[in-house]
């Protein structure tokens, strides 16, 4: 099948532009998208096989901002080498560009950052690398501060990944904790965005934590389409909803869950979500 014609039916079901043309507040779309780390182990999912899916992806999504998570530096290289529409920052979860990143893709043309930082998940946010809670990898969140160009509309966002194991639930417990803190001192008129791969299901205390702030698009948005479920492991069955996109002070319009492949090859083991969200 043709790679673009496959895709083509990714931006239907209104992901397309957010509001009719001369309308001065367009809406602002997200998307949460877990890109997983170059492994050769990964065979015929490896990174160089599927690079190019993984770009026509979020090409055809079309969002104004990306969260992602295991991105390695060699994978945002060749993102913004086929999306030079796109700016990003992030740095390596041992602090450097070593290691994973979770990276924030943005569309400079219609995004500013005004602000950006990092923080790990633990004890000692402010040192990178640090690890707390009996999890075996550092994690941690990457954060700006956006404006949109040229309707000065500024919100906050945050991009996170959770620890994995299934022993992990009391380290995911602290990591929302830590996320919900950082959300409640940002101003209360501003809106906050959080994309993530959470690494646990929305029927936990993880998720109870955070949504007693933050709606989840999946539940809360008026559309709806695609696969609940998130992870999927090249399989293109979907298994655990893990991936989510929150936000406060944003009416979520509609949600869409990517699970489209090519010919047995998929973008990521994760299918990516997309939200659009209507200003106040």
């Amino acid at each position: 099948m043709n790679r673009r014609k496959m895709l083509a039916g990714i931006a239907v079901t209104g992901l397309g532009p957010g509001v009719a043309r001369g309308v001065a507040r367009p809406h602002l779309r997200v998307m949460s998208f877990n890109v997983r780390l170059p492994m050769d182990s990964d065979g015929p999912n490896r990174w160089d096989a599927r690079r190019d899916l993984f770009v026509e992806t979020i090409r055809s999504a079309a969002p104004d901002i990306i969260g992602t998570q295991e991105l390695w530096k060699i994978q945002g290289e060749w993102i913004m080498a086929k999306l030079p529409g796109f700016a990003w920052f992030g740095v390596g979860r041992r602090g450097g560009d070593s290691d994973e990143h979770m990276g924030v893709f943005y569309r400079s043309d219609r995004l500013r950052v005004i602000e950006r930082g990092d923080f790990w998940l633990s004890d000692t946010p402010t040192q990178p690398g640090s690890i707390s809670w009996g999890h075996p990898h550092p994690r941690m969140a990457t954060w700006g501060l956006f404006e949109t160009v040229p309707e000065g509309e500024r919100f906050w966002f945050i991009n996170t990944h959770f620890p994995h194991r299934p022993e992990s639930e009391a380290a995911r417990q602290k990591a929302a904790t830590q996320i919900a803190a950082w959300v409640a001192a940002r101003p209360s008129g501003d809106p906050v965005v959080l994309t993530g791969d959470f690494n646990t299901i929305p029927d936990s205390v993880p998720h109870r934590i955070l949504s007693a702030t933050l709606a989840d698009a999946w539940l809360t948005a008026a559309e709806r389409a695609g696969s609940e479920g998130t992870s999927h492991g090249f399989s293109g069955v979907a298994r655990r909803r893990i991936d989510w996109i929150m936000a406060r002070g944003l009416e979520p319009v509609r949600v869409r869950t990517i699970d489209r492949g090519e010919d047995g090859l998929w973008p990521s083991d994760h299918f990516p979500v997309v939200a659009e969200y209507r200003w106040p």
